[in-house]
């Protein structure tokens, strides 16, 4: 990821926080001056050190080059397939493994539950959103649950969903690790969603990022027993003994 040097020094936090999933690229005048890195663990001669975990290669890329809107559309006008278009790149979504359905399974119903009879609904994937940066930067992704405020309100001639989702859940997994904690992190952010639960079924860890214009204002990560709390919609709340059978 490439930031100038005013908007890092701008938005410090914001950016430390990505570094420790992401290399940040410091530009001044259009020059690449610097480096924002986090310090991670040796790897020796036989592989990782013990207690760090090496990510697999991503699996879900789009031969590796930028494709228009446009492209996007066609490609997944007439198909089956799930795909996300993210910054002018296409991913194409594997099947989800068992780990993740149970734990999308066991969050959809505690949130579905929590939201009857509340103006809010919450769906889950597949269902595209549709996300804008700029006119020019559009996105459309798939979270695995979305908190819609505003669904009657926001529904185009041909039913698809228009607005933006209050609160988006991801739950990660090898091939989608990195783009659900650095990409859809500041596009979540960019295009005023609320709030944002990254979900890890191996780690059995919750983390919450609650966004304020365009910035992260608070963020708390929960552990295996403990019980995961919205910042945004009080009292909604999920025991993770629960989530992570």
């Amino acid at each position: 990821m490439k930031v100038n040097s005013t908007e890092l020094q701008n938005n410090f936090g914001k950016y430390l926080m990505l570094a420790a999933q992401e290399d940040i690229i410091i530009t001044r005048n259009g020059m690449e001056i610097a480096k924002l890195s986090a310090i991670r663990d040796v790897v020796s001669d036989h592989g990782a050190v013990p207690g760090t975990v090496m990510e697999k290669a991503v699996v879900y890329g789009y031969g590796g080059r930028k494709a228009s809107y446009e492209e996007f559309l066609e490609l997944t006008r007439d198909t089956e397939e799930r795909y996300e278009y993210i910054d002018g790149e296409i991913y194409q979504l594997a099947s989800p493994k068992t780990a993740h359905q149970t734990t999308l399974t066991e969050l959809f119903v505690i949130f579905y539950n929590w939201f009857q009879g509340k103006k809010c609904i919450t769906l889950i994937a597949p269902y595209d959103i549709t996300l804008k940066r700029s006119p020019e930067n559009i996105n459309v992704v798939q979270p695995d649950i979305m908190v819609i405020c505003d669904l009657e309100e926001k529904l185009d001639e041909n039913d698809y969903y228009k607005g933006i989702p209050a609160l988006v859940v991801e739950i990660l997994s090898e091939s989608t690790r990195s783009k659900d904690l650095v990409k859809k992190l500041d596009l979540y952010m960019s295009c005023d969603v609320s709030e944002y639960w990254i979900v890890n079924p191996i780690s059995k860890e919750v983390t919450v990022y609650l966004f304020e214009d365009k910035n992260i204002s608070r963020n708390i990560t929960y552990r295996k027993h403990e019980i995961v709390q919205s910042y945004f919609f009080e009292g909604l709340c999920a025991e993770l003994d629960r989530v992570f059978k």
